[in-house]
């Protein structure tokens, strides 16, 4: 964002290009008016005028181009060297023409803008309006006493707002290609922005991609100029290279873009265009380039790859060739899932799923990582949700070499669906020994060998042995019932 210089604190800053006419206007000063004249008593006087003209100090400033036969573009050494030239030939000493004086004066001053980088850039933004001293307009200061020059606007403007805040969109809404940006007499050409998907593995190791893209690059035929070989573009005779028209209009002087040119202050003659880019200067070329894409990127980022953009048109104002930048490329990352580990930043979540003998007694399972398989342990009592990290197992940081997040493991509890009679018995019997009343029982082993006699028998010996003698007794029952299935089966019964 740019903004208005301290040293212009009530002008309006020149706008850039646009295709809108009517938005490139800008007021520079308000009309000139008197203090209005006190009614004196006498009733036979009348205030007759509340206007009042100011005689012109000096001259008004010419346009230094026209005068010294040079364009906007043209670099210190050929303003110099037109100005040694002319001022030879208008020298009141050398030349005896009675005009030799005025033009030797206006060639002076013409130089003295021209030679000095800040006079350039006023006269370039501003015009003729910039020298002007009756147009209202002071580079240095504001309005002096008597005048009425423009004050500012009322609501908490100051002399530091920028007008470039409040219309500069006119002068990108109807650009097009490279009428993105200026960087002090740099024009910088359009970025490329493409999406690129890579999988969940190479994001988190790295990996190098090519891409194909057709970015605008410089007309090889006009070396960029846009114009055919031998020819050159001339200077806009509307503007006089300047890119800037000043109107006048009832005491207003209003800065435009000259409409002829564009605002590069050149024009190309008809017919001399080239015939490889029709004049625009670039042509659209198919390159493949290689992209490193560095370990840990997700998602959403954005890498930029320096002067891999298009390339500016050759009727975008430049003061020279070399002031011409490519845009960027930007490279959007895309990561596809991963049907095990999902992310958060540099940390990734692992769910594993184990038995829940093992979420009760204890144990260890096998999990994989980014790096393979690895054991680790369950403690005793592992519910559904728990969960543990593993530190240096995530992704790396593409911003913070070094940084490795963590692989965070989840347990969820896998229980059986279906039981075998055996198993039925040992978990009935082990919700009796945890006194759970509310489980489900379908065995109902205590109630085995006509009811209390057989648990009266073994009523005092421990669980592991009492689970063991009722699954004897049940494996002792279901052999006999096997058999004579077996036998009715084979007729034999």
């Amino acid at each position: 964002m740019s903004f208005i210089p301290p040293v212009l604190p009530r002008a309006a800053r020149a706008l850039r290009a646009s295709s809108n006419p009517i938005a490139n206007f800008r007021c520079f000063h308000t009309p000139t008016l008197s203090r209005p004249l006190l009614a004196l008593r006498n009733s036979n006087y009348s205030q007759r005028r509340p206007f009042h003209s100011t005689p012109r100090s000096q001259a008004a400033v010419k346009n230094p181009y026209s005068i010294l036969g040079v364009g906007k573009t043209a670099s210190t050494s050929e303003i110099k060297k037109s100005y040694y030239s002319l001022a030879k030939k208008w020298h009141p000493d050398q030349n005896k023409d009675p005009s030799a004086r005025e033009r030797f004066q206006e060639v002076q001053a013409a130089y003295e803008i021209l030679s000095d980088p800040a006079k350039k850039e006023q006269f370039d933004q501003y015009g003729e309006a910039a020298f002007d001293p009756d147009s209202g307009f002071s580079p240095g200061a504001g309005a002096g006493p008597g005048q009425g020059g423009f004050s500012g606007f009322s609501g908490g403007f100051t002399a530091d707002f920028s007008f470039e805040d409040l219309f500069g969109s006119f002068g990108r809404s109807g650009g097009g290609r490279g009428s993105r940006g200026f960087t002090d007499d740099t024009m910088l050409g359009d970025n490329i922005e493409i999406e690129v998907t890579i999988s969940f593995m190479e994001a988190a190791s790295g990996t190098s991609k090519d891409i194909r893209i057709h970015p605008l690059v410089q007309c090889k035929a006009c070396s960029g100029m846009g114009v055919k070989p031998g020819t050159m573009k001339k200077q806009c005779s509307l503007c006089y290279g300047t890119g800037t028209r000043v109107h006048h209009m009832q005491g207003f002087q209003m800065a435009s873009t000259c409409e002829r040119c564009r605002g590069t202050g050149t024009v190309t003659p008809r017919g001399s265009e080239c015939g490889t880019c029709s004049g625009s200067g670039v042509t659209k070329e198919a390159r493949t380039i290689t992209i490193d894409i560095p370990a840990g990127v997700d998602t959403g980022m954005k890498m930029r790859v320096d002067g891999e953009g298009d390339a500016p048109q050759a009727n975008i104002h430049s003061s020279s060739p070399s002031g011409k930048k490519r845009g960027n490329l930007f490279v959007h990352i895309r990561v596809t899932p991963h049907k095990e580990f999902s992310r958060k930043g540099s940390d990734i979540y692992y769910t594993a799923t184990i038995p829940f003998t093992t979420a009760l007694l204890g144990g260890q399972t096998k999990i994989p990582t980014l790096d393979g398989h690895v054991d680790i342990k369950v403690p005793m009592g592992t519910n559904t949700g728990d969960m543990i990290a593993i530190s240096g197992k995530g992704m790396p940081g593409p911003n913070s070499p070094g940084r490795i997040g963590d692989l965070k493991v989840e347990f969820k509890l896998n229980p059986p669906r279906t039981l075998t009679p055996r198993q039925r018995i040992l978990l009935e019997m082990l919700a009796d020994e945890f006194k759970d009343k509310n489980a489900r029982r379908i065995m109902n082993v205590n109630s085995k060998n006509d009811g209390a006699s057989y648990y009266e028998e073994h009523k005092n010996e421990g669980f592991l042995k009492r689970a063991w003698h009722n699954l004897t007794h049940q494996h002792d029952d279901m052999p006999k019932d096997d058999d004579d299935q077996n036998k009715k089966a084979s007729g034999s019964g």
